[in-house]
């Protein structure tokens, strides 16, 4: 049997990490979250992940470290090669991903299930001004950077404009639905 990759895309500011996260401690031991390398140092603000300057990140990449890489917001990110021994052994292995690697994703994984977690644009605007890291025209353009995105037909929406546990829920739903467990 093989696993299950679940692509979490959407926004910045969206709450992809808080919706993977709640789904993570509600289902502890049955899914894998994917820890992301980043050429970003790790702060109390931004999400948990491996931190690689760029030339050790493109030392890692030449190496095949990664199953998948990209390129967003100025930083790389890889998805560390590993995942495909979670999904060899029927795992369901969820991770945080840019809707411009998608393509890339499908052409490796076709029959990977594509969640978008979005919110409302003024709620996306205070989360990221929240942050603190990045200022008013910067907040701007990341948030048009998602108007080309083209998402596969059969992407699940999931709006995390209300409370956590709202959006939260949804997703659990969805993954016990792909683990066959009772709701």
């Amino acid at each position: 049997m093989t696993g299950t990759f679940v692509a979490v895309v959407g926004p910045s500011g969206a709450g992809k990490d808080s919706v993977i996260n709640f789904a993570r401690d509600c289902l502890v031991d049955q899914v894998v979250v994917v820890r992301r390398t980043v050429t970003r140092d790790a702060d109390g603000g931004s999400e948990d992940h491996d931190s690689l300057s760029p030339a050790a990140f493109a030392a890692a990449e030449r190496d095949g470290q990664f199953a998948l890489s990209w390129e967003a917001h100025g930083l790389c990110y890889g998805l560390p090669i590993a995942l495909d021994d979670d999904l060899a052994e029927g795992r369901v292995v969820i991770a945080n991903l840019s809707r411009a690697v998608l393509p890339k994703l499908l052409a490796r994984y076709p029959t990977a299930l594509v969640v978008e977690v979005t919110a409302e644009p003024e709620i996306i605007a205070r989360r990221l001004a929240g942050r603190g890291r990045e200022g008013g025209e910067e907040i701007r353009r990341r948030m048009e950077r998602g108007a080309g995105f083209h998402l596969p037909s059969s992407t699940v929406q999931i709006d995390n404009s209300g409370a956590l546990d709202l959006a939260g829920n949804r997703f659990v739903a969805l993954l016990r639905d792909i683990l066959r467990l009772p709701a």
